[in-house]
Protein backbone atom coordinates (compact mmCIF):
# COMPACT_ATOMS: atom_id res chain seq x y z
CA UNK A 1 0.00 0.00 0.00
CA UNK A 2 1.25 3.40 -1.17
CA UNK A 3 1.61 6.11 2.73
CA UNK A 4 -0.27 8.92 2.61
CA UNK A 5 -1.21 11.10 5.46
CA UNK A 6 2.13 10.03 7.47
CA UNK A 7 5.56 9.64 7.51
CA UNK A 8 6.53 6.37 5.16
CA UNK A 9 8.97 5.29 7.67
CA UNK A 10 7.30 4.93 10.59
CA UNK A 11 6.87 1.39 11.37
CA UNK A 12 9.97 0.85 8.89
CA UNK A 13 13.03 -1.41 9.76
CA UNK A 14 14.17 -1.60 5.99
CA UNK A 15 14.10 0.53 3.06
CA UNK A 16 14.44 -0.52 -0.56
CA UNK A 17 15.47 1.88 -2.95
CA UNK A 18 15.29 2.29 -6.59
CA UNK A 19 18.52 4.01 -6.99
CA UNK A 20 17.79 4.88 -11.10
CA UNK A 21 14.53 5.94 -10.73
CA UNK A 22 15.81 7.95 -7.14
CA UNK A 23 18.93 9.63 -9.17
CA UNK A 24 16.71 10.52 -12.83
CA UNK A 25 14.09 12.19 -10.08
CA UNK A 26 17.05 14.06 -8.18
CA UNK A 27 18.45 15.27 -11.46
CA UNK A 28 15.03 16.29 -13.15
CA UNK A 29 14.50 18.48 -10.26
CA UNK A 30 18.13 20.28 -10.62
CA UNK A 31 20.08 18.44 -8.21
CA UNK A 32 23.33 17.33 -9.28
CA UNK A 33 23.87 13.37 -7.95
CA UNK A 34 25.78 10.30 -7.86
CA UNK A 35 25.80 7.40 -6.72
CA UNK A 36 28.57 8.02 -3.92
CA UNK A 37 26.76 11.31 -2.73
CA UNK A 38 23.58 9.47 -2.25
CA UNK A 39 24.69 6.99 0.09
CA UNK A 40 26.20 9.61 2.25
CA UNK A 41 22.90 11.62 2.17
CA UNK A 42 20.77 8.39 2.59
CA UNK A 43 22.84 7.61 5.74
CA UNK A 44 22.60 11.03 7.08
CA UNK A 45 18.61 11.12 6.33
CA UNK A 46 17.77 7.42 7.82
CA UNK A 47 19.80 6.95 10.92
CA UNK A 48 19.16 3.48 12.72
CA UNK A 49 16.93 2.06 9.19
CA UNK A 50 18.66 -0.03 6.94
CA UNK A 51 18.28 1.13 3.41
CA UNK A 52 19.36 -0.83 0.53
CA UNK A 53 20.10 1.09 -2.85
CA UNK A 54 19.27 -1.27 -6.16
CA UNK A 55 20.91 -0.07 -9.36
CA UNK A 56 19.94 -1.76 -12.96
CA UNK A 57 23.24 -2.87 -14.76
CA UNK A 58 26.54 -4.41 -14.16
CA UNK A 59 28.95 -2.95 -11.52
CA UNK A 60 30.63 0.12 -11.93
CA UNK A 61 34.60 0.27 -11.26
CA UNK A 62 34.13 -3.88 -10.08
CA UNK A 63 31.95 -3.34 -7.16
CA UNK A 64 29.29 -5.73 -6.89
CA UNK A 65 27.93 -4.79 -3.33
CA UNK A 66 29.36 -2.41 -1.04
CA UNK A 67 27.97 -1.71 2.67
CA UNK A 68 28.66 1.55 3.96
CA UNK A 69 27.01 2.90 7.50
CA UNK A 70 23.90 0.76 7.09
CA UNK A 71 23.56 1.69 3.62
CA UNK A 72 24.02 -1.33 0.81
CA UNK A 73 24.14 -0.88 -3.04
CA UNK A 74 23.42 -3.08 -5.34
CA UNK A 75 23.42 -3.94 -8.95
CA UNK A 76 20.95 -5.79 -11.24
CA UNK A 77 22.90 -6.96 -13.46
CA UNK A 78 21.08 -8.92 -16.12
CA UNK A 79 18.22 -8.03 -14.28
CA UNK A 80 15.92 -4.80 -13.97
CA UNK A 81 16.26 -3.47 -10.36
CA UNK A 82 12.58 -3.68 -10.49
CA UNK A 83 12.72 -7.48 -10.37
CA UNK A 84 15.09 -7.61 -7.83
CA UNK A 85 13.15 -5.07 -5.17
CA UNK A 86 9.85 -7.76 -6.64
CA UNK A 87 12.55 -10.98 -5.58
CA UNK A 88 13.44 -9.54 -2.85
CA UNK A 89 10.34 -8.66 -1.25
CA UNK A 90 9.25 -12.14 -1.84
CA UNK A 91 11.97 -13.86 -0.32
CA UNK A 92 11.25 -11.53 2.94
CA UNK A 93 7.56 -12.44 2.77
CA UNK A 94 8.52 -16.44 2.59
CA UNK A 95 10.60 -16.72 5.43
CA UNK A 96 9.10 -13.88 7.32
CA UNK A 97 5.51 -13.76 6.58
CA UNK A 98 2.97 -10.75 5.78
CA UNK A 99 4.44 -8.93 8.98
CA UNK A 100 8.15 -9.03 7.48
CA UNK A 101 7.24 -7.61 4.25
CA UNK A 102 5.18 -4.72 6.03
CA UNK A 103 8.50 -3.34 7.92
CA UNK A 104 10.06 -3.19 4.32
CA UNK A 105 9.15 0.18 2.34
CA UNK A 106 10.70 0.56 -1.49
CA UNK A 107 11.00 4.19 -2.26
CA UNK A 108 9.78 4.42 -6.33
CA UNK A 109 7.84 6.52 -8.82
CA UNK A 110 7.34 3.38 -11.37
CA UNK A 111 3.60 2.75 -10.85
CA UNK A 112 3.79 -1.05 -12.32
CA UNK A 113 6.43 -1.64 -9.75
CA UNK A 114 4.21 -0.11 -7.17
CA UNK A 115 1.36 -2.36 -8.48
CA UNK A 116 3.30 -5.24 -8.51
CA UNK A 117 4.78 -4.06 -4.54
CA UNK A 118 1.05 -3.58 -3.23
CA UNK A 119 -0.15 -7.16 -4.66
CA UNK A 120 2.69 -9.10 -2.56
CA UNK A 121 1.55 -6.99 0.37
CA UNK A 122 4.59 -4.71 0.19
CA UNK A 123 4.16 -0.63 1.00
CA UNK A 124 6.05 1.91 -1.31
CA UNK A 125 6.63 5.52 -1.46
CA UNK A 126 7.49 8.12 -4.25
CA UNK A 127 10.65 9.40 -4.81
CA UNK A 128 9.56 12.84 -3.31
CA UNK A 129 8.43 11.64 -0.74
CA UNK A 130 12.43 10.76 -0.01
CA UNK A 131 14.00 14.44 -1.78
CA UNK A 132 12.33 15.97 0.67
CA UNK A 133 13.78 13.78 3.71
CA UNK A 134 17.02 14.16 2.06
CA UNK A 135 16.90 17.98 1.67
CA UNK A 136 15.55 18.00 5.16
CA UNK A 137 19.14 16.26 6.24
CA UNK A 138 21.72 17.76 4.06
CA UNK A 139 22.99 20.65 6.40
CA UNK A 140 22.48 18.40 9.28
CA UNK A 141 26.31 18.18 10.50
CA UNK A 142 28.03 14.71 10.63
CA UNK A 143 27.98 13.62 14.28
CA UNK A 144 31.23 14.33 16.02
CA UNK A 145 33.61 11.59 17.16
CA UNK A 146 34.41 11.82 20.45
CA UNK A 147 37.55 10.55 21.98
CA UNK A 148 39.96 11.24 24.94
CA UNK A 149 41.72 14.50 22.91
CA UNK A 150 38.97 15.82 21.55
CA UNK A 151 37.39 16.32 25.43
CA UNK A 152 39.75 19.80 25.91
CA UNK A 153 39.91 21.41 22.32
CA UNK A 154 41.47 24.02 23.72
CA UNK A 155 44.64 22.69 24.34
CA UNK A 156 45.20 21.58 20.53
CA UNK A 157 47.18 23.32 18.14
CA UNK A 158 45.01 25.48 15.74
CA UNK A 159 45.04 24.40 11.87
CA UNK A 160 47.24 26.33 9.73
CA UNK A 161 48.31 25.54 6.16
CA UNK A 162 51.74 23.85 5.88
CA UNK A 163 52.07 21.86 9.09
CA UNK A 164 51.99 18.84 7.34
CA UNK A 165 49.32 17.30 5.58
CA UNK A 166 48.61 20.40 3.72
CA UNK A 167 52.42 20.78 2.32
CA UNK A 168 52.42 20.94 -1.06
CA UNK A 169 55.46 19.46 -2.16
CA UNK A 170 55.33 20.17 -6.31
CA UNK A 171 57.68 17.68 -9.09
CA UNK A 172 60.25 16.59 -7.18
CA UNK A 173 61.99 16.86 -10.92
CA UNK A 174 62.08 20.47 -10.60
CA UNK A 175 63.90 23.06 -8.39
CA UNK A 176 61.45 24.52 -5.92
CA UNK A 177 60.39 28.55 -6.84
CA UNK A 178 62.09 31.13 -5.35
CA UNK A 179 60.07 33.47 -3.46
CA UNK A 180 60.07 37.17 -3.53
Amino acid sequence: MTQTGRDPLTGTARVLVDGNNLLGALRRGGAGATEAGLVARLRAAMPGVAVELVFDGPPQRGVERTLTGGVTVRFARMRSADQVLIDELERVGRTGGPAATGAILVVTDDRALRDALRARGGRSAGTAWLIRRLDRHRGAPAPRRMDVAAEDDDDREPWRPGRGATTKRGNPRHAPRQRR
